[in-house]
Protein backbone atom coordinates (compact mmCIF):
# COMPACT_ATOMS: atom_id res chain seq x y z
CA UNK A 1 0.00 0.00 0.00
CA UNK A 2 1.78 2.99 -1.13
CA UNK A 3 0.74 6.55 -0.68
CA UNK A 4 -0.62 6.68 -3.87
CA UNK A 5 -2.71 3.42 -3.81
CA UNK A 6 -3.99 4.99 0.07
CA UNK A 7 -4.53 8.61 -0.96
CA UNK A 8 -6.82 7.01 -4.07
CA UNK A 9 -8.77 4.87 -1.52
CA UNK A 10 -9.71 7.89 0.85
CA UNK A 11 -10.78 9.74 -2.44
CA UNK A 12 -13.12 6.95 -3.04
CA UNK A 13 -14.36 6.97 0.17
CA UNK A 14 -14.84 11.07 0.39
CA UNK A 15 -16.74 11.03 -2.93
CA UNK A 16 -18.91 7.96 -2.08
CA UNK A 17 -17.94 5.10 -4.56
CA UNK A 18 -16.33 3.19 -1.93
CA UNK A 19 -18.08 2.13 1.51
CA UNK A 20 -16.04 2.05 5.19
CA UNK A 21 -16.49 -1.73 5.07
CA UNK A 22 -15.39 -2.38 1.58
CA UNK A 23 -12.10 0.08 2.28
CA UNK A 24 -11.70 -1.79 4.95
CA UNK A 25 -11.49 -5.08 3.78
CA UNK A 26 -9.10 -3.69 1.54
CA UNK A 27 -7.10 -2.48 4.09
CA UNK A 28 -7.44 -5.99 6.03
CA UNK A 29 -3.74 -6.60 6.09
CA UNK A 30 -2.32 -3.17 6.12
CA UNK A 31 0.21 -2.46 7.74
CA UNK A 32 1.70 -6.47 8.69
CA UNK A 33 -0.03 -9.29 6.67
CA UNK A 34 1.37 -12.29 9.15
CA UNK A 35 2.34 -15.76 7.04
CA UNK A 36 3.39 -18.83 8.90
CA UNK A 37 7.04 -17.89 8.63
CA UNK A 38 6.67 -14.64 7.94
CA UNK A 39 5.23 -11.04 8.49
CA UNK A 40 4.79 -9.38 5.14
CA UNK A 41 5.82 -5.42 5.97
CA UNK A 42 2.85 -3.41 4.40
CA UNK A 43 3.67 0.09 5.70
CA UNK A 44 7.35 0.15 4.43
CA UNK A 45 6.57 2.10 1.10
CA UNK A 46 4.71 5.13 2.97
CA UNK A 47 8.08 4.54 5.75
CA UNK A 48 10.57 4.05 3.07
CA UNK A 49 9.39 5.32 -0.47
CA UNK A 50 9.52 1.67 -1.59
CA UNK A 51 7.92 -1.89 -0.91
CA UNK A 52 9.73 -4.53 1.14
CA UNK A 53 12.21 -6.57 -1.44
CA UNK A 54 12.46 -10.22 -0.17
CA UNK A 55 15.95 -11.31 0.06
CA UNK A 56 15.54 -14.96 -1.12
CA UNK A 57 18.27 -17.07 0.18
CA UNK A 58 17.69 -18.83 3.13
CA UNK A 59 14.50 -19.23 2.26
CA UNK A 60 12.35 -22.29 0.21
CA UNK A 61 10.84 -20.99 -2.71
CA UNK A 62 7.30 -22.09 -1.62
CA UNK A 63 8.06 -19.15 1.14
CA UNK A 64 9.05 -17.11 -1.59
CA UNK A 65 6.59 -17.38 -3.54
CA UNK A 66 4.19 -16.89 -0.45
CA UNK A 67 6.01 -13.44 0.79
CA UNK A 68 5.82 -12.39 -3.28
CA UNK A 69 1.58 -13.14 -3.18
CA UNK A 70 1.23 -11.17 -0.09
CA UNK A 71 3.51 -8.07 -2.41
CA UNK A 72 1.86 -8.36 -5.02
CA UNK A 73 -1.56 -8.68 -3.50
CA UNK A 74 -1.18 -5.40 -1.73
CA UNK A 75 1.13 -3.55 -4.88
CA UNK A 76 0.51 -5.50 -8.20
CA UNK A 77 4.51 -6.33 -7.93
CA UNK A 78 7.20 -7.20 -5.91
CA UNK A 79 11.50 -7.76 -6.63
CA UNK A 80 13.45 -10.66 -5.19
CA UNK A 81 17.22 -11.04 -4.62
CA UNK A 82 19.44 -13.44 -4.81
CA UNK A 83 17.47 -16.04 -6.13
CA UNK A 84 18.64 -19.43 -7.75
CA UNK A 85 16.75 -21.64 -10.33
CA UNK A 86 14.40 -23.35 -8.51
CA UNK A 87 13.49 -20.28 -6.65
CA UNK A 88 13.17 -17.98 -10.12
CA UNK A 89 11.39 -21.11 -11.90
CA UNK A 90 8.70 -20.89 -9.16
CA UNK A 91 7.95 -17.26 -8.97
CA UNK A 92 7.83 -17.64 -12.81
CA UNK A 93 5.39 -20.26 -13.02
CA UNK A 94 3.31 -18.46 -10.50
CA UNK A 95 3.54 -14.71 -11.66
CA UNK A 96 3.24 -14.28 -15.48
CA UNK A 97 5.43 -11.17 -16.30
CA UNK A 98 7.68 -11.75 -13.75
CA UNK A 99 11.26 -11.12 -15.02
CA UNK A 100 14.39 -13.15 -14.31
CA UNK A 101 18.08 -11.51 -14.43
CA UNK A 102 20.20 -14.51 -14.15
CA UNK A 103 23.64 -12.64 -13.76
CA UNK A 104 21.78 -10.30 -11.03
CA UNK A 105 19.94 -13.55 -9.46
CA UNK A 106 16.55 -11.12 -9.16
CA UNK A 107 13.13 -11.81 -10.00
CA UNK A 108 10.72 -8.72 -10.65
CA UNK A 109 6.95 -7.99 -11.81
CA UNK A 110 6.74 -4.89 -12.37
CA UNK A 111 3.49 -2.48 -11.62
CA UNK A 112 1.39 -2.45 -14.01
CA UNK A 113 1.44 0.62 -15.43
CA UNK A 114 4.48 0.58 -15.01
CA UNK A 115 5.39 3.25 -12.43
CA UNK A 116 7.88 5.61 -14.30
CA UNK A 117 11.16 7.35 -13.05
CA UNK A 118 11.09 9.37 -10.32
CA UNK A 119 14.41 10.00 -8.83
CA UNK A 120 16.20 13.27 -10.30
CA UNK A 121 18.96 12.05 -12.16
CA UNK A 122 21.11 9.29 -13.44
CA UNK A 123 22.69 6.29 -11.31
CA UNK A 124 25.39 4.88 -13.00
CA UNK A 125 26.76 1.19 -12.22
CA UNK A 126 30.52 1.09 -13.09
CA UNK A 127 32.34 -2.31 -12.76
CA UNK A 128 36.10 -2.71 -12.73
CA UNK A 129 36.49 -6.26 -14.51
CA UNK A 130 33.52 -8.47 -15.90
CA UNK A 131 33.83 -10.65 -13.55
CA UNK A 132 32.30 -8.32 -11.08
CA UNK A 133 29.10 -8.02 -12.78
CA UNK A 134 26.75 -9.80 -10.83
CA UNK A 135 26.79 -7.55 -8.48
CA UNK A 136 26.55 -4.69 -10.68
CA UNK A 137 23.41 -6.45 -12.39
CA UNK A 138 22.37 -6.65 -8.76
CA UNK A 139 22.96 -3.15 -8.42
CA UNK A 140 21.20 -1.87 -11.75
CA UNK A 141 18.12 -4.06 -11.24
CA UNK A 142 17.14 -2.58 -7.73
CA UNK A 143 18.41 0.59 -9.13
CA UNK A 144 15.78 0.61 -11.80
CA UNK A 145 12.94 -0.89 -9.69
CA UNK A 146 13.52 2.24 -7.23
CA UNK A 147 12.54 4.02 -9.89
CA UNK A 148 15.51 5.45 -11.44
CA UNK A 149 17.44 6.25 -14.50
CA UNK A 150 20.20 3.49 -14.89
CA UNK A 151 23.25 3.46 -16.98
CA UNK A 152 25.69 0.83 -16.83
CA UNK A 153 29.71 1.05 -17.73
CA UNK A 154 31.26 -2.44 -17.39
CA UNK A 155 35.11 -3.32 -17.56
CA UNK A 156 36.93 0.09 -17.02
CA UNK A 157 39.47 -1.51 -14.13
CA UNK A 158 42.78 0.25 -12.94
CA UNK A 159 44.50 -2.75 -14.93
CA UNK A 160 43.70 -0.48 -17.92
CA UNK A 161 42.98 3.10 -16.59
CA UNK A 162 42.72 4.74 -20.35
CA UNK A 163 39.34 2.60 -20.35
CA UNK A 164 37.73 4.60 -17.65
CA UNK A 165 39.29 8.30 -19.14
CA UNK A 166 37.61 7.65 -22.11
CA UNK A 167 34.36 7.33 -20.11
CA UNK A 168 34.17 10.97 -18.75
CA UNK A 169 30.96 12.01 -20.44
CA UNK A 170 29.14 9.51 -18.79
CA UNK A 171 31.32 9.81 -15.45
CA UNK A 172 30.28 13.61 -15.30
CA UNK A 173 26.80 13.02 -16.67
CA UNK A 174 25.61 10.68 -13.55
CA UNK A 175 24.11 12.26 -10.20
CA UNK A 176 25.33 9.27 -8.00
CA UNK A 177 27.99 6.54 -9.24
CA UNK A 178 28.05 2.94 -7.51
CA UNK A 179 31.52 1.56 -8.45
CA UNK A 180 31.91 -2.08 -7.83
CA UNK A 181 35.40 -3.78 -7.53
CA UNK A 182 37.25 -7.10 -6.37
CA UNK A 183 40.57 -7.71 -6.61
CA UNK A 184 42.57 -4.74 -5.15
CA UNK A 185 39.23 -2.56 -4.94
CA UNK A 186 41.36 0.44 -6.32
CA UNK A 187 38.52 1.87 -8.61
CA UNK A 188 36.30 3.27 -6.38
CA UNK A 189 39.23 5.84 -4.87
CA UNK A 190 40.22 6.37 -8.90
CA UNK A 191 36.24 7.44 -9.56
CA UNK A 192 36.21 9.60 -6.42
CA UNK A 193 39.16 11.47 -7.54
CA UNK A 194 37.77 12.53 -10.97
CA UNK A 195 34.19 13.41 -9.92
CA UNK A 196 32.03 15.67 -7.31
CA UNK A 197 29.06 12.90 -7.21
CA UNK A 198 28.77 10.61 -4.28
CA UNK A 199 30.46 7.17 -5.43
CA UNK A 200 28.85 4.53 -3.38
CA UNK A 201 31.44 1.22 -3.17
CA UNK A 202 30.47 -2.27 -3.68
CA UNK A 203 33.61 -4.79 -2.56
CA UNK A 204 33.41 -8.07 -4.38
CA UNK A 205 34.46 -11.62 -3.52
CA UNK A 206 36.36 -11.85 -6.95
CA UNK A 207 39.96 -12.14 -6.74
CA UNK A 208 42.69 -14.49 -5.72
CA UNK A 209 43.42 -15.94 -2.35
CA UNK A 210 44.97 -12.66 -0.50
CA UNK A 211 41.95 -11.32 -1.31
CA UNK A 212 40.38 -13.13 1.04
CA UNK A 213 36.95 -13.26 -0.28
CA UNK A 214 36.58 -9.59 -1.21
CA UNK A 215 37.82 -8.30 2.68
CA UNK A 216 41.08 -6.76 1.28
CA UNK A 217 38.87 -4.53 -1.09
CA UNK A 218 36.52 -3.64 1.32
CA UNK A 219 39.83 -2.78 3.68
CA UNK A 220 40.64 -0.39 0.60
CA UNK A 221 37.58 1.40 0.04
CA UNK A 222 37.15 1.66 3.58
CA UNK A 223 40.62 3.69 3.89
CA UNK A 224 40.19 5.30 0.10
CA UNK A 225 41.94 9.28 0.60
CA UNK A 226 39.25 10.18 -1.85
CA UNK A 227 36.12 12.71 -0.71
CA UNK A 228 32.46 11.42 -0.96
CA UNK A 229 33.04 7.63 -1.12
CA UNK A 230 30.45 5.48 0.57
CA UNK A 231 31.08 1.88 1.13
CA UNK A 232 28.50 -1.06 1.53
CA UNK A 233 29.50 -4.81 2.43
CA UNK A 234 31.01 -7.51 0.24
CA UNK A 235 28.97 -7.93 -2.67
CA UNK A 236 25.84 -6.30 -1.52
CA UNK A 237 24.85 -4.28 -5.12
CA UNK A 238 21.28 -4.22 -3.28
CA UNK A 239 22.33 -1.86 -0.40
CA UNK A 240 24.40 0.42 -3.26
CA UNK A 241 21.23 0.49 -5.34
CA UNK A 242 19.02 1.35 -1.95
CA UNK A 243 21.25 4.38 -0.57
CA UNK A 244 22.38 5.63 -4.41
CA UNK A 245 18.27 5.60 -4.84
CA UNK A 246 18.10 7.45 -1.38
CA UNK A 247 20.46 10.38 -2.63
CA UNK A 248 18.76 10.56 -6.34
CA UNK A 249 15.48 11.30 -4.71
CA UNK A 250 17.01 13.71 -2.62
CA UNK A 251 17.32 17.95 -3.36
CA UNK A 252 14.38 19.34 -3.76
CA UNK A 253 11.83 16.28 -3.03
CA UNK A 254 10.91 13.57 -5.53
CA UNK A 255 11.49 14.63 -8.99
CA UNK A 256 8.45 15.39 -11.92
CA UNK A 257 6.99 11.74 -13.38
CA UNK A 258 8.69 10.72 -16.21
CA UNK A 259 6.84 8.33 -18.58
CA UNK A 260 8.30 4.63 -19.35
CA UNK A 261 11.33 4.76 -21.41
CA UNK A 262 11.37 8.62 -21.91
Amino acid sequence: MNADRLAELLTQISVGTLSPEAALERLRHFPVESLEYARVDHLRPLVQGHAEVVFCQGKTPAQCVGICEALAGASGSFLATRADQATADALRNRFRGAVWNETARTVRLAPDPPSGITGRGTILVVTAGTGDIPVAEEAAVVSEALGNRTERLYDVGVAGIHRLLQQRKALDGAAVIIVVAGMDGALPSVVGGLVSIPVVAVPTSVGYGASFAGLAALLAMLNSCAAGVTVVNIDNGFGAAAAASRINHLAGGEAERVPPHA
